[in-house]
């Protein structure tokens, strides 16, 4: 079979073994394609070869493949992969995959190898807990970077800390003087700011309940989005620094730790109410509009970089690629982090391992109320990377990226969410269920699994991989606003129209 020029490595001999549990009689059934064979090439989503091209058989299993993968990548521990041909993922053997595409056997298949994540969060399946103490709509919902605390803001102009272990009330944080628009940790887990109708933002202590300073004024409407500088641009060990994007058009960078009124720098160059504040890792800040742009700010001096023009309604939210990376910032999929560690070097390499499988690129998406979205290169690029991503009938009003930023999902007045390629912008597919408007989505942190909330009373659980629903999970008697899943992935939690904060486990 092989061609002098043709390298073969001897390794192809790993993957006639018969995978663990294979069926015999259906190793028999293929026993006249094991003789077969094809060559194949091994390649990391950045494109780059993994070896010489390998002499392998046509039957070869997913899980043949990812021994070969892990010998040639010389693994320590055995790493879980999916593969891909043709972006159609190889469920069953390779020649079914060919068989399925219709694609030839006589060519070089490129096989693209994805790494998983090495832990498995399980779903939901219960509410464990449904607690009182909003005396108003609970608008958003945030369990902290290292999954220990749980914050919650509501129209009674009131914060509140839960514990997570006993799932009781912990503190009551007042001093808004007007409902609390939307809540954000620090990366660090060490500050959570508020920000309110009432034109100001208050930063507080979780271990106290406390505020860390003075409420923070400038703005001259009320506040609808807040940002916190990622951990490893942080110039000093604890992350102070956050964007706060308002109604009246700006966007302003607090120190909370700084001298006088601690506003660092002020963005003015939006003509109408700025609707979403993020902060990326290359040292940007991104914000979006009612005027229909995006701007590109540098946070270090406040230079406006780049317009992104396309949208021709509000664009409603934004979304990183890496953002999942940066919310967690130095901890681990558990919440721990080494005695003594550089947490900045932490987040650093967590941060580039996230945005690799984009090659290596810092990617925004865009969710508008002309119900389209867009995908943008912003570091380099003020055009889009990819077609304008159609399908929904009505306003988008939210989209995330999965933790590993190969799939992006959407929420939409039009009952539905919707999956996508995270790279590419292409269609993935479809969440039919909800019977009300999806408000917002989250994401299990091993990308597996999706969370949707809705206006119809329930949140849903769905398999990623299957675009199937796992579990309807009804018990909001209103509304549901806010979710969030656990950074940990031991919970979910979710507020709404009813004034209740429920807690949901396996």
């Amino acid at each position: 079979r092989s061609a002098p020029d043709r390298r073969v490595l001897p390794l192809w001999l790993v993957c006639t073994c018969p995978a663990p549990g294979m069926d015999p009689k259906r190793l028999k059934e293929e026993a006249s394609s094991t003789d077969r064979h094809t060559l194949a090439q091994l390649v990391s989503e950045a494109g780059e070869t993994l070896g010489p091209p390998l002499d392998v058989p046509h039957n070869i299993s997913t899980k043949q493949l990812q021994i070969l993968c892990n010998k040639l990548l010389e693994e320590d521990d055995d790493l879980p992969y999916s593969f891909f041909l043709n972006d159609e993922e190889i469920t069953d053997t390779l020649d079914v995959a060919v068989r399925d595409q219709a694609a030839s056997m006589e060519e070089v298949l490129k096989i693209v190898y994805q790494p998983q994540a090495v832990f498995k969060v399980r779903g939901i399946s219960q509410c464990s807990a449904t607690i009182s103490g909003h005396a108003d709509n609970i608008v958003d919902v945030l369990f902290s970077p290292d999954g220990k605390h749980l914050a919650s803001g509501s129209g009674d102009k009131t914060v509140r800390f839960w514990d997570v272990w006993t799932q009781t009330p912990q503190f009551t944080c007042s001093g808004h003087k007007h409902w609390v628009q939307c809540i954000a940790w620090a990366p660090d887990s060490t500050a959570l700011a508020s920000a309110s109708r009432d034109c100001e933002v208050r930063v507080w202590d979780p271990l106290t309940g406390k505020e860390l300073c003075k409420p923070l004024c400038g703005h001259t409407k009320f506040i609808t989005s807040l940002a916190w500088e990622p951990v490893h641009l942080s110039p000093s060990d604890k992350c102070t620094r956050f964007a706060s994007a308002s109604k009246d058009g700006t966007v302003r960078v607090w120190d909370y730790r700084g001298a006088g009124t601690r506003m660092v720098v002020c963005f003015t160059q939006h003509t109408k109410s700025v609707t979403c504040v993020k902060w990326g890792g290359e040292g940007l800040i991104f914000s979006a509009s009612q005027d229909t742009t995006i701007k590109v700010w540098r946070a270090s001096d406040g230079v406006l970089c780049r317009t992104l023009t396309g949208h021709a309604h509000w664009v409603n939210y934004l979304a990183l690629n890496s953002e999942y990376a940066l919310r967690t910032g130095a901890f681990d999929e558990r919440g721990r982090i080494a005695e003594g560690a550089d947490k900045k070097k932490i987040a650093l390499e967590k941060y580039k391992k996230c945005i690799a499988s984009a090659g290596h690129k810092e990617l925004l998406a865009s969710a508008s109320e002309d119900n389209t979205m867009y995908l943008w290169e912003p570091a380099t690029n003020k055009k889009p990377i990819a077609a304008r991503m159609t399908g929904h009938q009505k306003g988008i009003n939210h989209v995330q990226f999965s933790p590993d930023g190969r799939l992006l999902a959407s929420g939409s007045f039009d009952k539905s969410a919707k999956l996508w390629d995270g790279r590419t912008g292409k269609f993935v597919g479809t969440l039919r269920a909800h019977v009300g408007p999806v408000y917002r989505l989250c994401w299990s942190g091993d990308s597996r699994l999706l969370i949707t909330g809705s206006e119809d009373s329930s949140i849903k659980l769905w398999n990623v991989k299957t675009q199937k629903m796992i579990k309807d999970l009804p018990g909001h008697s209103g509304s549901v606003y806010a979710v969030d899943w656990s950074p940990n992935g031991e919970m979910v939690a979710s507020g709404g129209a009813d004034k209740t904060l429920k807690l949901w486990k396996q």
